[in-house]
């Protein structure tokens, strides 16, 4: 045995060959540095060749395998070496775990699109009509996703025989083949000649949308649209609009759920009239179609099938279904619509909405299932723009109001960050009438979530109103709160205290805030002393020098000595704090 494979041996061979899998996997993952130890000519001659015959391994060292080697060519000697690669990634192409294959072949169409022309006519569409032609499907099943790289260097006779290879697999007695075939269709499509994309590509296009299994036809399904912007409009309204139709009609829901997605993309490959007369009725067949997953799909399309629209058109056609929609028997429907359906409030204008949209938007409010109150709150701004401020307050405000005090904290937590914006548009007066108790409410909320985003809404309230302001209508509730019985509200204050005071300045830091924290640090509970203490440190920074040296200093010198070890610690971190003010001035 040589010095040469004695070296590669411990490095590589007996991880490789170990029991442990976590072993092999690092070795795997280590294949660039262990190629750049063995240089390029080495890694050629013995490392290729030794991973090509291990390639019977556990699916995860496989996987990591396929991935590694997508980036080797700079280990191997550079481009004109890298079809050294290809029999190996060809062999993880016929793996069994549908995983590795699929990495394999990405990893063959990175190194396929860096090859020179030359390699590519000689190699690569050899190992793409190898595999092809490959006994076994799950070498043909690969070789669909490399038609794409293969096609556009090859010569014209060469061109013709890779179509023809492509159109027997699109026709292959293996479902999983033709299904490959449907769904890579449109990457090899988009490198045919536009004289063979009518013919050999529509033809193939043609068979697996008639294909007998639903797993084949809807992901020929995701071919219409790619198909479709690869062509004229008028060729697309010929060949791609019939079949998308019939699709919004198949006896698979899936295939139906699949064209609720990609109807969008296709109304972008024809004209706008084409999309009124074919397009909006088979829209609608799917927003009213029997199965809950083909509606959802629908409706998360609501608003930008309605943008491509007149306003008109949208209000006579989507509109009914879409109030439909907002009373459907399966709250996915309704969650889904309500993530979108804000969003028809531009498209449609301000006398459309309010006559049209406001209902249902006020029904979904008030809906049982808390997603869909969530996902209506979460656009709120969308509607202000077109409606105003006043029609939005007198007509959503009360609804709002009461999802305030919703049972689900993650609808309180969505009211709470939309305030700072609310409180911006309805004004100081409206605010402190209708909204300023909620926000003393959610500061004692039983959910810690609700209570930190409270103190930082008073913050925002602060800023946005102003310190005389808050002085009136936040400080003297928060400090109320200070003598609460129980710890968590103490701690709470101390947090919206912390946020607070660089909005209200030094003066009224000063004055109001900081006696409330000095008298906390004699609590009883450690918890709320080590956090008196954070909050003196970040008071630091706001307060004048001389009151930072003499009564926080004094206060934290107290805590420096309690008994609790995390009191200490805080206390003396934020005593450092002034040491190095002190010192800085």
């Amino acid at each position: 045995m040589s010095m040469a494979h004695l070296l590669l041996y411990p490095m590589v061979l007996d991880e490789l060959k170990n029991d442990d899998i976590q072993l092999r996997l690092n070795s795997i993952r280590r294949l660039s540095s262990i190629a750049c130890q063995l240089g390029e000519d080495r890694t050629r001659r013995e490392l290729i060749p030794f991973l090509c015959r291990n390639t019977d391994d556990e699916d995860e060292v496989l996987l990591a395998m396929s991935e590694e080697l997508g980036g080797f060519i700079p280990y191997v000697g550079g481009v004109e070496h890298a079809h050294v690669l290809l029999p190996l990634l060809g062999t993880l192409c016929t793996v069994e775990e549908i995983c590795v294959r699929d990495k394999a072949v990405e990893s063959l169409c990175r190194i396929g699109s860096q090859m020179r022309e030359s390699d590519l006519i000689d190699r690569f569409v050899s190992l793409v009509k190898r595999l092809a032609a490959g006994e076994w499907f799950t070498a043909r099943v690969s070789a669909c996703g490399l038609f794409h790289i293969a096609y556009p260097s090859s010569p014209e006779m060469l061109k013709a025989e890779l179509r023809s290879i492509y159109s027997q697999l699109s026709q292959d007695d293996m479902p999983m083949v033709r299904r490959s075939a449907a769904a890579n269709l449109g990457k090899f499509a988009a490198t045919i000649e536009p004289a063979y994309l009518k013919t050999d590509i529509m033809t193939m296009f043609e068979d697996l949308t008639q294909d007998d299994l639903d797993s084949v036809r809807l992901l020929a399904v995701e071919g219409c649209a790619a198909l479709g912007k690869l062509q004229d409009p008028q060729d697309c309204v010929a060949h791609i609009l019939p079949v998308i139709v019939n699709f919004s009609q198949d006896k698979s829901w899936r295939v139906r759920y699949m064209v609720a997605n990609q109807l969008y993309e296709l109304c972008e490959a024809v004209g706008p009239e084409t999309i009124r007369m074919d397009l909006v009725p088979a829209y609608v067949r799917l927003l009213r179609d029997n199965e809950a997953e083909v509606r959802i799909a629908a409706a998360g399309k609501a608003t930008i099938f309605s943008q491509i629209l007149s306003p008109e058109f949208s209000i006579q056609h989507i509109l009914p279904c879409v109030k439909e929609l907002s009373s459907d028997s399966s709250q996915h429907v309704r969650s889904a619509l309500a993530s979108v359906i804000m969003g028809m409030a531009p498209v449609l204008g301000k006398d459309a909405t309010i006559e049209h949209l406001l209902p249902i938007f006020l029904s979904l409010l008030k809906d049982e299932f808390p997603d869909v109150r969530l996902n209506i709150i979460s656009k709120l701004d969308q509607v202000n723009q077109v409606i105003g401020i006043d029609l939005l307050s007198q007509s959503l405000l009360p609804a709002i109001v009461e999802l305030a005090k919703d049972r689900h904290w993650r609808v309180r937590l969505a009211i709470i960050e939309y305030i700072p914006l609310l409180a911006s548009q309805l004004g100081v007066g409206f605010f402190d009438d209708k909204l300023g108790t909620l926000c003393m409410q959610w500061l004692q909320d039983e959910v810690y979530s609700i209570r930190d985003a409270a103190a930082n809404n008073l913050k925002h309230l602060a800023e946005e109103f102003g310190p005389e302001w808050a002085i009136q209508h936040i400080i003297p509730q928060v400090l109320d709160v200070i003598n609460n019985s129980h710890y968590l509200y103490r701690m709470t204050i101390l947090r919206a205290i912390s946020l607070l005071a660089p909005v209200m300045g030094s003066e009224i830091t000063c004055s109001k805030l900081l006696p409330v924290v000095i008298t906390a640090a004699k609590d009883r509970v450690p918890n709320v002393k080590f956090n008196v203490a954070k909050v003196l440190q970040s008071l630091i920074p706001v307060v004048d020098q001389s009151v930072a040296e003499k009564t926080i200093h004094s206060s934290l010198v107290e805590l420096a000595e309690d008994p609790d070890i995390d009191v200490r610690f805080y206390a003396s971190q934020a005593l450092q704090s002034i040491d190095d003010v002190m010192m800085s001035s």
